[in-house]
This record gives C-alpha cells, structure tokens and sequence, in this order.
C-alpha cells in the first residue's frame, strides 16, 4: 500500500513516458492489450467526469476499469501519464477536427483560418466534457500544464505554416508572435469553460475578434482581403 502511495505521489515522469505527450509506458500491441488499454482510459474518463481532475487516482481507475493496479502500471507509470494519454487521445482529435475544417475552407484570410481554427476546438470540447476537465480545467497539475503548453507550440507552427504557405501572412510573423497568439486563444477557452460545461459563446466571439485583430498586424493584402481555394 506504501508503494502505491510512493507511486501516485511521484513527481517525475515514469520511465518511458513523455512528459509532454504522455506516452504509455509500454504500447500496446495485441488486441486484448489495446482493448485494456481503452478500458483504462474510459474509466479515467468516467472518474473525471464525476470527481474532477485532483480526485484520480490509480487504484480507482484500475477498479473502474476492472483490471488489477499493478496492469494499470504496466502501460502508465502513474495517473498523470494516464491524464496525459486520455488529452493526448483527445487532442488528436481536435488536430483532426482543425485540419479537416480548415481544408474544407472555400476562402482563406487571417480572419476565417482564427474563426474555424477555434471553431474547431468548440466543436470538440462539446463532444469530449472529460477533456474540458483535464486540458481547460486541469492546468493546476503540473503535467497537464506542461501537456497545454507544448501542444500550444505545435498548434502555433502549424498555424503559422499554413498562413505562410497560403501567402496569408508575412514572414515577420515570428513563431514566438504565433505562440502568443495560441496562449491567448487557449485562456480565452479557460475562461470561456471556467463555469460553463458548454462554453461561454460572447466570451470565446470576444477572443476571436481579438486574435484576429492581432494577427491581422502581419497580414499580407490576401491575408486581408481573402483568397479563394479550389476547394468545391
């Protein structure tokens, strides 16, 4: 019993995991090992759902899934690595989810790439409650903020790639410019979801008129004015 508590209050990551990603300790892969895999993670799910992010503990995400503490160890070396493989699974999607709708844009400017990008991540956070818990209400642990942060650096060289490839912005849109851009737009969803499971809506249309006022600074004529996709 004395280990198990060594082992939920460690504070470094286990071996094998990322302390960004949270990557499992030991991938899974036979069948019956994803199958196990899956049942952790929808049990921390549930658990989050009903108790929060601060209430998870290992012992009771084995017991919710049915399976013994010491197979939960096998694939996570504590409950922060499994926090971070239920957001990373999440986040996947959202990635998904930004990159499918921006292809389907028939314009690009600065404008309408912000608007669908946050669009984006409404429409997830309304189909994942359990990540608004972990990713937007979870910052208090240190893994998850550690996991928010490095996400936002992807998301913003993604971003920034995609507008300079499209001829949207100029290259004096630096990727620390980018990345402030992103942090704005991730609190803006911290608040937006502070008291509200579905998101305040005035709250996050005041974010993205702001984010795109700020990046509209190094927008180019097409950035501005929009260019048309071949997209239809």
């Amino acid at each position: 019993m004395a280990a198990g508590r060594a082992r939920e209050q460690r504070a470094e990551p286990a071996e094998g995991t990322d302390p960004a990603l949270g990557a499992v300790r030991r991938v899974p892969t036979q069948a019956r090992s994803r199958q196990r895999v899956g049942a952790i993670l929808d049990a921390a799910e549930a658990l989050v759902l009903e108790h929060g992010v601060e209430a998870l503990t290992t012992r009771a995400i084995a017991q919710r899934a049915g399976v013994p503490v010491a197979s939960l160890y096998q694939y996570f070396g504590d409950k922060e690595a499994v926090l971070l493989a239920l957001a990373g699974r999440d986040m996947a999607e959202m990635d998904e989810q930004v990159a499918a709708d921006l292809a389907a844009l028939e314009e690009l400017s600065v404008a309408t790439v912000v608007r669908t990008a946050m669009a984006a991540f409404v429409t997830v956070y309304r189909r994942r409650a359990a990540f608004v818990e972990i990713y937007l209400r979870g910052r208090g642990n240190a893994a998850v903020a550690r996991f928010g942060r490095a996400h936002n650096i992807r998301i913003a060289a993604t971003l920034r790639g995609f507008a300079l490839e499209h001829g949207l912005c100029r290259d004096d849109l630096s990727p620390a410019a980018a990345e402030l851009a992103v942090e704005v737009g991730d609190r803006v969803f911290q608040l937006a979801h502070e008291h509200d499971a579905d998101g305040d809506a005035l709250l996050v249309e005041e974010g993205v008129l702001m984010m795109t006022a700020y990046l509209e600074r190094y927008a180019t004529t097409a950035g501005l004015e929009g260019v048309r996709t071949t997209v239809g």
